[in-house]
């Protein structure tokens, strides 16, 4: 099996906004919007000559600008929650010195698929079939934290949205913040609707399925033809089951782009507590509100909310944070202010970057010669 593909945030050597032609900014974002569609598909949809697309999509790819990945929808398979935890730090512990010693004992742990830090703060999502699971990472966490004199007056904050009961509106959904950068007024916006992240109703799969269903996962950028290679079957089968997973509802693509090369600056964190005499309407979806076009993360229940925001850069995300405010004291949705924190772009840690194969692999169950061969 070929070396993970690992996505580093590159330091620039030029501050322009962007680098892009107009027509790479609308492949840029013709593939972040139709991550699904061919390169012929997609130069008739933005109007472009299919050898243009397919050059453009080339030059962004080695270039950096984006990476692909695939999407676990693991509800069907026995997952039951999306869990944020965020954390503050003391800042007399170097931040590299932090990285190594929740790497060891915390970043282990399957369940945790994105994990990000500075010197004085830090954030996880983590998806898990039950909240003992997360309790108990959370005991570890606090533990370590602790007793190594990392924390400083305060636990980490424990955030669960279990699916039967959330709704997530935005999941790591580029295409309204990349629409108005790119200025594409002409480009529909995107309807609010609650992602769907499976059916209840329990799915079985055989073992070549499970076996596939992981490999796609931790390999996104591999062909059918390779991935057929290392599981022993013909690519005819593995393109069957990817379109039997995506039809299913088992997995969606997502094509990532890399915002710092394309000169946003800051990701904020927000945590929203709702006063429980007036919170929002969840069957109205009021708390959508509160998005705007840098929200590329909403996970909501009934009486909190974790929404995280990207900004080209400080006077954009001071106007966003004001109405959001306005948003909440107006409608009075709030008897305490939110949890906002700001992260740089250019320094942040990615601890763990979007690396949903250890939690497939649990869920699902694939062999343990294909758990060695994915490093798991």
């Amino acid at each position: 099996m070929r070396k993970k593909f690992i996505f580093k945030v590159p330091i620039l050597k030029s501050m322009n906004k962007f680098e892009l032609t107009t027509k790479e900014k609308q492949m840029l974002y013709g593939l972040v919007r139709y991550p699904k569609l061919t390169d012929k598909e997609l130069s008739e949809t933005l109007d472009l000559k299919h050898s243009t697309a397919t050059s453009i999509r080339h030059r962004l790819k080695d270039n950096d600008y984006l990476r692909k990945l695939i999407i676990p929808k693991l509800q069907s398979m026995g997952c039951e929650m999306l869990v944020v935890i965020y954390s503050h730090f003391s800042p007399l512990i170097p931040l590299l010195e932090r990285v190594e010693i929740t790497g060891e004992t915390i970043e282990v742990f399957p369940e945790i698929f994105f994990s990000v830090g500075e010197q004085d703060k830090g954030f996880s999502l983590s998806l898990s079939k039950d909240y003992a699971t997360i309790g108990r990472i959370n005991d570890i966490r606090t533990q370590t934290f602790g007793g190594r004199g990392l924390l400083e007056e305060e636990y980490p904050n424990l955030v669960v949205f279990p699916f039967e009961i959330s709704k997530i509106y935005r999941f790591f959904d580029f295409v309204p913040l990349l629409r108005r950068s790119f200025n594409l007024d002409s480009e529909p916006e995107v309807e609010i609707e609650n992602v769907d992240f499976g059916d209840t109703e329990n799915v079985v799969l055989s073992d070549t399925e499970k076996n596939a269903y992981c490999i796609l996962i931790s390999y996104p950028e591999l062909s059918d033809r390779d991935i057929g290679r290392d599981l022993g079957v013909s690519r005819h089968t593995v393109s069957r089951l990817r379109r039997k997973f995506e039809e299913n509802n088992l997995m969606s693509k997502l094509n990532l782009p890399n915002f710092v090369k394309l000169g946003f600056e800051i990701l904020v964190f927000y945590h929203i507590s709702f006063d429980p005499r007036n919170p929002p309407n969840m069957e109205e979806d009021e708390a959508a509100s509160l998005m705007s076009d840098s929200t590329v993360f909403f996970a909501s229940r009934r009486f909190e909310a974790v929404m995280i925001s990207i900004y080209n850069d400080y006077e954009k995300y001071k106007l966003d944070r004001t109405k959001i405010m306005q948003v909440l004291k107006e409608n009075q949705w709030i008897a305490e202010d939110p949890v906002i924190r700001s992260y740089s772009l250019r320094t942040m840690a990615f601890i763990k970057d979007f690396k949903f194969a250890p939690i497939a692999s649990k869920i699902v169950g694939c062999d343990f010669w294909v758990k060695k061969l994915l490093n798991i």
